[in-house]
């Protein structure tokens, strides 16, 4: 099955330049040149992914991430910016994008985090009841069906970013576990970030709000000061 991306870019040569080389990768492309074209086109075209950049008329990259989110459409979304402040990225990926590149960049590279982006958070098949238990991710309350990209806290299901959903993953599979932020941006974002490690504390401040009762004492995702992260498993009471 082609994989369908949306180029949002209010610039024809950079929306022409990725169209072509994510065309000669085999993607179908479809475009955009606004934020509120971009929404629009997500609702009615479906995307696999969103190139998504951050300066556009109407309504700013910033702006368009936010709209997705809060009607619950979590397509992937790579933020395209000229801005290289850190500040810029880490807005992005708080309001919900999965990635981030700074412009000028490769249309080679470009493929490539398209190509990884998509194979992480990619579509999820069935599998029978009895494959599917030796799947399943529990940890009190919260239970994690990895190949059906579901996450329940007490029976109710919880939405989830494709980053957010992976991030918990590994989590899980890793609880009780010291785990380094360098760590984790090896396992959940699979290639060189130089070091910004703000990006893994940005996704687990994500997590926190969505699974925690309290994210200043958290139950689940202790903080480990200077090293990390370590997912518990709740005390019983």
């Amino acid at each position: 099955m082609v994989q369908k991306i949306l180029i949002v870019d209010d610039e024809q040569p950079i929306r022409t330049l990725l169209d072509y080389n994510l065309k000669q990768s085999n993607f179908e492309t479809i475009m955009a040149a606004d934020g509120e074209e971009a929404v629009s086109k997500v609702e009615k075209e479906n995307p696999d992914l969103v190139l998504l950049d951050l300066m556009l008329p109407k309504m700013d990259g910033i702006e368009v991430c936010k709209v997705l989110r809060q009607r619950n459409i979590n397509t992937p979304i790579i933020m395209l910016t000229a801005k290289g402040e850190e500040t810029d990225k880490v807005l992005g990926l708080e309001i919900g994008a999965d990635d981030y590149m700074t412009k000028p960049f490769s249309p080679r590279e470009v493929v490539a985090r398209v190509k990884a982006v998509l194979r992480r958070s990619g579509e999820r098949t069935g599998i029978d009841d009895e494959e599917e238990d030796l799947h399943v991710l529990r940890s009190g309350p919260i239970t994690v069906h990895p190949d059906q990209y579901e996450v329940y806290l007490d029976d109710q299901a919880l939405e989830f970013t494709p980053k957010e959903f992976e991030l918990l993953v590994y989590f899980l599979q890793n609880k009780n576990r010291v785990l380094t932020r360098d760590q984790l941006l090896s396992a959940v974002w699979n290639y060189d970030f130089a070091g910004d490690t703000r990006i893994v504390d940005v996704h687990v401040s994500h997590l926190r709000e969505k699974i925690e009762e309290n994210t200043r004492k958290p139950n689940f995702i202790k903080t480990v000061r200077g090293i990390g992260y370590k997912f518990e498993e709740p005390k019983l009471k």
